[in-house]
């Protein structure tokens, strides 16, 4: 691991309501964890090489707790569409082309390297059913640097017939990617990914269920995105309380294994209590919501309640694999929560979107996503000089107004993880 010191102006958060701004200091990293953020450099360090970016933007890496790579390849289409008419004419039929390794090869090729390119240092990853093409992806991403889970998708009814699986061929192939990808890298990962419950049948979600506890392995999945998704999950599992009982009575919700779960936009407080009893993490997607129609979630009560929460890009039902441009929409659709559905409902501050694209979403991975004594060391360098502005700004509006100007991709001068410079 790498051992350095990074020197310039350094912005990160230590909960959802502090946000701090250290200008021209020292952020400490030995052996890939951090040691801390000092003004004046501690003589114990004073043998560490130094990456002086002085004047720069210094932060955490970002995480992105929900992203679809076979999706990437069509982002940007299909906006006027509803979920599920989303996903029969969208995602589906793009889906199916990862049978085809030399498509897969092309396409991931792409997704890896606009990942790479990004200020993502972690990423929660949705493949598809086909375990070849899953650990191609995996790969790719290993290359990149990051950190990331992958996930093979199971999907065994009301689908299209090329991009289902027989009920035990499923999970027998799911355990086959586990096999043969646990341990095979240093920062690429196996993950569970029942698709969303109507595409699993109880055989698959059960298979599962014991593979989470067999392995030890994280699960990833939908939850209460669509008002007719939540209709048809109540209509398939009659015997289920709510949409995420369905997923709770077979251990796919928190109680085996660390568990996300993306939207959460019409959680209903009993799932609610549920999420937080089990320690469920909720990937929001705020472009996604608002892309294909679903609608937004009420952020501000899962924060205010203790939940774990992050921020998802949602490839392609979000238009972008930028994190800083999904805590810009974050921010804008909780002030049109607070203005529109719920006057009781604060909206988001900047604090509390830049705890959840790094240490809110960062906790999924364990120590993330901050520069206090401990976490693992995750940053990006910011060059807002390229953003110009006539006035003198303080710390804090500069690395506000470097996220809503795309700083990430107009800007950005370094990145590293786990100590490693990847970029």
């Amino acid at each position: 691991m790498n051992s350095f010191i990074i020197r310039g102006d350094i912005v990160y958060t230590t909960d959802k309501d502090t946000r701090v701004t250290s200008p021209d200091s020292y952020v400490v990293c030995k052996n890939g964890i951090c040691r801390g953020v000092f003004e004046k450099l501690p003589d114990e360090y004073s043998d560490l090489p130094v990456h002086d970016y002085s004047g720069l933007l210094v932060m955490p890496g970002m995480v992105d707790l929900h992203i679809h790579a076979p999706q990437f390849a069509y982002r940007g289409l299909g906006m006027d569409m509803e979920l599920l008419d989303w996903l029969e004419n969208y995602a589906f039929k793009e889906e199916k082309k990862y049978r085809d390794l030399e498509y897969a090869d092309r396409a991931y090729d792409m997704f890896a390297e606009a990942i790479r390119l990004s200020a993502t240092t972690r990423a929660v990853i949705f493949g598809t059913i086909y375990r070849q093409s899953n650990e191609l992806l995996m790969e790719k991403m290993e290359r990149t640097g990051i950190v990331s889970y992958v996930g093979k998708v199971n999907m065994d009814r009301n689908a299209p017939d090329i991009i289902t699986e027989n009920s035990e061929r499923s999970v027998a192939s799911t355990e086959r990617f586990i096999d043969h990808t646990s341990g095979r890298y240093q920062n690429t990962y196996p993950i569970l990914t029942p698709r969303f419950v109507p595409s699993c049948s109880d055989t698959v979600l059960k298979g599962l269920g014991e593979l989470a506890e067999r392995y030890n392995i994280p699960i990833q999945s939908h939850l209460s995105e669509n008002p007719d998704e939540i209709t048809w999950v109540s209509e398939l599992c009659p015997d289920a309380a709510f949409y995420g009982d369905a997923y709770d009575r077979y251990g796919l919700f928190g109680s085996i294994s660390k568990t996300v779960m993306a939207h959460c936009v019409y959680s209903t407080d009993e799932e609610i209590a549920l999420m937080k009893e089990r320690g469920v993490y909720i990937a929001h997607c705020p472009a996604s919501n608002m892309n294909v129609a679903s609608g937004i979630a009420p952020v501000r009560r899962y924060l205010d309640g203790g939940l774990h929460i992050g921020l998802g890009t949602d490839i392609a039902g979000g238009q972008t694999e930028s994190v800083f441009t999904s805590m810009v929409e974050a921010l804008q659709v909780s002030r049109l929560y607070w203005r529109i559905v719920d006057p009781g409902c604060k909206p988001l501050s900047f604090s509390e979107a830049l705890y959840m694209a790094t240490k809110g979403g960062g906790d999924f991975f364990g120590k993330v996503g901050s520069f206090e004594p401990g976490y693992e060391f995750d940053a990006i360098v910011i060059d807002d000089s390229q953003l110009p502005h006539p006035q003198v700004l303080d710390l804090a509006q500069r690395s506000e107004r470097a996220v809503y100007l795309n700083g990430d991709i107009k800007a950005m001068t370094a990145k590293y993880c786990r100590g490693n410079r990847i970029l």
